[in-house]
């Protein structure tokens, strides 16, 4: 077992980092990098999220003629991530129970440290080398959509963020759009004079009834997230809000899909002789590579030297891989092997911590 891997991944959990509070730790990691001798820096990416951190960018020049790549991880958790307690057992990390590990996405970032770590001290040959430890991926990709893509050097990225068995290479992932809907009826007395309201809640449930949701076909998923209103059983409710969400592997069915929602938005709200007040967000597009693309090749020779047959799937959701590709980076999101992760039985084995710390290694060092 790797004593010093462990206990930095169990370190980098037990500081609290959910989105937007990521100070703490991106002061740990700039330190932690500077140590190793990368030179370090940190955006303002802050100012858009309304954290208290930006993104921390890093470079290691190279030492062989080897093109530059770019490895990243985000330092957000989701909630509950305060007052983490990592338990190992038998070669398990989890939490006591009570909160999430934290392993999404703190096994990427451990795994980067470690991997840049043993390079250094084994006088490995490689190429530059840049890292970008991202802010609040978890609440819609902030810190990398305000990260200055004009300074980054690399053409090709590396994204250690996605779960599953080691080996596993994102090649396709999808687009999403956001949709919240505020429907505005009139109120009325429920007991009195029902009649003469409108019900805000009663033109959502129309709308929804109405929706295809959920698994729409291979390459689309749709789904209501909440729905809210109302003020008391005894009035008609005047307002009402829904968040709805649409994701797709194609443009046109994500933008079909998310029209066809808003249609049936707006066809409820006339029904009702109501309003519907709509804002559409469109969160990030989706990507896709083939199998022999470059960037994929070189992910499964560096699997292959470590006895892993590396493979490629798609993913239901966005990370910053999605960003990176929107911005002319080749980017492809690796798995870590982290498993049920954003619930509290999140787990990783420290044999997959051990992985992802050689898979980083073996993807700076030039052959």
């Amino acid at each position: 077992m790797n004593n010093r891997l462990v206990n930095r991944f169990c370190k980098y959990v037990e500081i609290d980092s959910e989105s937007r509070n990521e100070r703490q730790f991106a002061d740990l990691l700039k330190s932690d990098l500077r140590k190793l001798g990368l030179e370090v820096r940190e955006d303002l990416a802050n100012l858009a999220s309304e954290g208290n951190s930006g993104n921390i960018i890093a470079y290691l020049k190279g030492n062989c003629k080897y093109e530059p790549i770019l490895l990243s991880a985000h330092m957000d958790t989701v909630k509950p991530g305060i007052g983490i307690v990592p338990v190992e057992n038998e070669g398990i990390i989890s939490s006591k129970g009570d909160t999430i590990l934290g392993s999404d996405d703190k096994a990427g970032v451990a795994g980067i440290i470690e991997g840049l770590t043993r390079v250094i001290e084994n006088g490995d040959e490689h190429g530059d080398v840049e890292i970008v430890f991202s802010i609040c991926e978890e609440v819609g990709l902030i810190g990398v959509k305000n990260l200055d893509f004009s300074t980054i050097k690399s053409e090709k990225a590396y994204i250690f963020d996605s779960s599953g068995d080691i080996g596993g290479i994102v090649t396709v992932a999808p687009a999403q759009t956001k949709i919240k809907a505020k429907a505005i009826g009139k109120p009325a007395h429920a007991g009195i004079e029902p009649e003469k309201g409108i019900s805000a809640i009663s033109i959502l449930a129309d709308a929804i009834s109405n929706m295809t949701l959920f698994r729409i076909d291979e390459e689309t998923t749709a789904n209501v997230g909440t729905i809210s209103g109302g003020s008391a059983t005894n009035i008609v409710a005047e307002h009402a809000e829904t968040l709805i969400e649409v994701r797709s592997l194609s443009m046109d069915k994500l933008k079909d899909n998310t029209d066809r929602i808003i249609r049936h938005l707006n066809d409820s709200a006339a029904k009702f002789g109501g309003n519907v007040e709509i804002e559409v967000s469109y969160l990030y597009p989706s990507f896709r590579h083939d199998d022999d693309d470059e960037i994929v090749t070189s992910a499964k020779k560096a699997l292959e030297k470590m006895n892993i047959d590396g493979y490629t799937r798609s993913s239901g959701g966005g990370s910053d891989a999605n960003i990176y590709n929107a911005n002319g980076l080749k980017a492809v999101n690796l798995n870590i092997g982290s498993r049920k992760v954003h619930t509290l039985d999140e787990h990783i084995t420290v044999d997959s911590l051990e992985k992802v710390s050689e898979l980083v290694r073996l993807l700076i060092i030039c052959d």
